[in-house]
């Protein structure tokens, strides 16, 4: 069970990412149900450090801090990224062996690879630094598009505010998809984004009718039940089928299948984990129809069944 969370920082501090992942880990949340945890700021020297704004920022444990951590998160700052030192780099490992989950937010992706723990594995990083990424560590898999990957015990997300993805998404396989939305509530900010980053890599274009949709999405994710095909969906939207797939894409980042997909398995994770109804039952509340394409899809996009997810909820 995650209950101690570490973050690694090195100078220059990045002042954003360091933030999210205090903000989410490190403070009480309002609501005193949810999960609180032990919250360190490690670094090598326990002096003061510039940030990436400019002020300074001084660690609260130096890095012995991370032996006892379930989660260490890496941040990094704009490439080029200054390699570990030998004691980060073998604390990192350390942990890694152990069984701890190591993450790295944005740039910090550099650093693991650094140390050899992406060596093998998928990868993500910010868009803009992705292809250096891939030049420099061959033996890593870079996936520009994700917001974030999970390889294993390693963790890595994309640029800046997809730290927050991968924070809610960590919290979402440790205590569950009710718990992660509740802290999302009360971040003000969505549960789970669909689409990767090529939705933010290039200047956004506005496109006529797109802002129609937000009402659409809403419908849609109430009436999961329903026929919700994408010609279905073009014609509740009023628009040709090649029409809305180009706008519904250009709006969500992802093609209306892939986002019916993702909240038909979001609806049923908290079916599963809140509700005794049969995975039958669970399959035609959300659309999915029959159990068989239930236990297709959610292993699809959350890699276990769905049987196997209650069971995580039941222990």
């Amino acid at each position: 069970m995650l209950t101690d969370v570490a973050v690694v920082v090195t100078e220059p501090v990045p002042a954003f990412e360091l933030g999210i992942v205090s903000e989410i880990f490190g403070l009480p949340r309002a609501d005193p149900s949810l999960p609180r945890y032990s919250y360190a700021v490690c670094a090598e020297r326990r002096t003061p450090m510039r940030t990436s704004s400019g002020f300074a920022v001084q660690s609260t444990h130096d890095l012995s801090r991370l032996a006892t951590a379930d989660l260490i998160v890496v941040t990094g700052a704009a490439p080029p990224v200054p390699p570990p030192t030998p004691a980060l780099a073998g604390a990192l490992r350390q942990a890694a062996d152990r069984g701890a989950t190591v993450a790295a937010v944005c740039t910090g992706a550099f650093v693991l690879a650094a140390t050899g723990l992406l060596d093998g594995r998928t990868a993500t990083t910010h868009w803009a630094y992705a292809p250096e990424l891939a030049r420099h560590y061959p033996a890593t898999t870079v996936d520009p598009d994700r917001i974030y990957v999970l390889d294993g015990p390693i963790a890595t997300s994309a640029g800046s505010s997809a730290a927050i993805d991968l924070c809610l998404h960590l919290i979402r396989r440790e205590h569950g998809a009710d718990v992660a939305t509740r802290v999302a509530r009360e971040l003000v900010v969505p549960a789970h984004r669909s689409g990767g980053q090529a939705q933010f890599s290039a200047a956004p274009v506005a496109l006529p009718g797109s802002g129609d949709l937000a009402g659409l999405l809403d419908w849609a994710a109430d009436h999961l039940g329903d026929d919700l095909t994408v010609e279905a969906l073009a014609q509740r939207a009023a628009m040709s089928t090649r029409t809305f797939i180009r706008r519904f894409t250009a709006a969500t980042g992802a093609t209306p299948g892939a986002w019916v997909r993702e909240q038909r398995v979001r609806q049923a994770e908290q079916l599963l984990e809140k509700d005794n109804a049969t995975i039958a039952a669970v399959a035609r509340h959300c659309g999915f129809g029959s159990p068989d394409t239930l236990r297709r899809q959610f292993r699809r996009v959350r890699g276990v069944t769905p049987e196997a997810y209650r069971a995580a909820f039941r222990d």
